[in-house]
């Protein structure tokens, strides 16, 4: 058997989904920083690194003014019962802007308190633009299964089963006291397709203070101001390509999410020299606390018979839905090191420590208290470690060659509810080379970044009764190519 709660896609109610997508995430800053696979915690001297260890900021020497613009092109290729469906989709976004302010202590001293900076700005933390599609032929189960098996169960929906209805897709059968549908009645064999397009962000706006002490200590705070959006719209198609199906020619669900809300965060960190080349960072993140809103809407198109067996084009809309609601995503710990070898390069690694189990739902606008919804959300998670590995070579005096790789493991556990999770093993990785040219007051970077992630997701929602068979998942691989520029003024 496989888990609803598997399915992004045909969600209405606050739940798994809303959770973990707004605390799971990859921080996007600088081409720098981007090429070396993010691993600043110990570095700083970045703005990537205020929002990873916020005591990087005290390692400026110089005020500092950068902004990144990056391109990419986010492709998806899903099998569906051994059929393969690729769509892809450019974008453009600005990943980074930001400014440092160097301020050394009055007395202009090298000892005690060296300087204070100041830092202000903004890094993208998670890109939701996407577009996928999924489809097979001669089918053996349909998204009738799961609306007639709810209408069995006396589980009607205004956003589900009441769409079915009003367009002649289920039907009643008084005598057995059940809801069936046309193409089961038919034996099924018809086509299926599935079109999901995502849209927004996660932008974290930053405002923070590092400290220096004798160059050797570094402690910094900062204060985040979380921005984030996210779209959804899916199209779910059944059609009967083969013509056997009676009173039955074709089916359209179609969905709308749309979540937007704000939410706040505090971040301290500090960094250690025990020798000059050493550098040992450590930094904890509060968790996020989000006000989010939901819209939701469904629509139904069918081409079928009514009740006196004349075929039609029939449509029925749900109610607008929208609800307000929290959300407290998991505190994350980072612990970092790296090695400066002096006048030729570096190399740096962070541990990023997170337990998404703890992500909870709050306060709905209605004063529900998501107690069932928080208690799956402990049992379907767990923690992880992120690792973050990155590398800079000193080519000359003005270029400076990078590298780096990070791997996100799955928050997923393998057991959850009864049953084997389909993404407990998926895994995010990132790999990743650019390139700085530095002269005077000017620097300009480049960096390239290829993801790749693989997920398991069903279709449409599983029957909650084993009268009708389960369906299949399909398999969603994404591949991501981003290119990353920063262009920085130091004065």
């Amino acid at each position: 058997m496989t888990l609803a709660f598997a399915v992004p896609f045909f969600m209405q109610a606050q739940d798994l989904a809303d959770a973990l997508r707004f605390s799971n995430f990859q921080i996007q800053g600088t081409a720098r920083s981007g090429a070396m696979g993010n691993a600043f915690g110990a570095l700083g001297g970045d703005f990537t690194s205020v929002g990873i260890n916020p005591a990087g900021l005290g390692l400026y020497r110089s005020s500092e003014l950068v902004f990144t613009p990056t391109f990419g092109q986010n492709s998806v290729e899903a099998t569906y019962l051994g059929n393969i469906m690729t769509d892809s989709k450019y974008n453009f976004s600005f990943n980074n802007l930001s400014y440092v302010a160097a301020l050394p202590s009055r007395n202009q001293s090298e000892t005690g308190l060296v300087s204070v900076n100041v830092g202000i700005g903004f890094n993208r933390l998670r890109d939701f633009n996407s577009t996928m599609i999924a489809g097979a032929n001669n089918m053996s189960s349909s998204f009738l299964d799961y609306l007639a098996d709810n209408a069995t169960l006396n589980n009607w929906s205004d956003f589900y089963e009441n769409l079915a209805w009003d367009t002649y897709l289920l039907w009643d059968d008084e005598v057995n006291n059940v809801y069936y549908h046309d193409i089961e009645e038919a034996g099924y064999g018809q086509s299926q397709r599935k079109s999901i397009s995502t849209q927004g962000y996660i932008n974290e706006y930053l405002l923070s203070a590092g400290f220096n002490f004798n160059h050797k200590l570094y402690i910094g705070a900062s204060v985040g101001i979380i921005d984030a959006f996210y779209k959804e719209s899916t199209e779910l198609l059944e059609w009967d390509a083969r013509n056997n199906i009676d009173f039955f020619n074709e089916m359209q669900f179609d969905t709308y999410l749309r979540t937007s809300g704000t939410g706040y965060n505090g971040k301290l960190g500090i960094i250690y020299k025990p020798v000059n080349e050493l550098r040992l960072g450590a930094s904890v993140h509060t968790p996020t606390f989000y006000n989010l809103n939901d819209i939701f809407e469904t629509t139904m198109h069918s081409e079928a018979a009514d009740e006196d067996g004349v075929m039609g084009r029939h449509k029925a809309n749900s109610p607008y839905s929208e609800y307000d609601y929290d959300l407290e995503t998991p505190l994350r710990a980072t612990l970092s090191a790296a090695y400066v070898f002096t006048g030729k390069g570096l190399l740096s690694v962070d541990y990023e420590y997170s337990d998404y189990g703890t992500a909870s739902l709050r306060r709905g606008g209605d004063g529900y208290n998501f107690v069932d919804e928080n208690s799956d959300i402990a049992e379907v998670f767990r923690s992880v470690g992120n690792l973050r590995i990155g590398g800079e070579y000193l080519a000359t005096s003005n270029i400076s060659l990078r590298a780096g790789f990070e791997n996100y493991p799955s928050p997923y556990n393998s057991q959850a509810l009864g049953v084997s999770q389909p993404n407990a093993d998926a895994k995010l990785n990132v790999f990743s080379g650019g390139l700085g040219y530095r002269t005077g007051g000017f620097f300009f970077d480049i960096a390239y970044r290829y993801t790749t992630d693989t997920k398991y997701d069903l279709l449409y929602p599983e029957p909650p009764t084993e009268f009708y068979r389960m369906p299949e998942m399909a398999e969603f691989k994404t591949t991501k190519n981003n290119v990353m520029f920063t262009l920085g003024f130091k004065f």
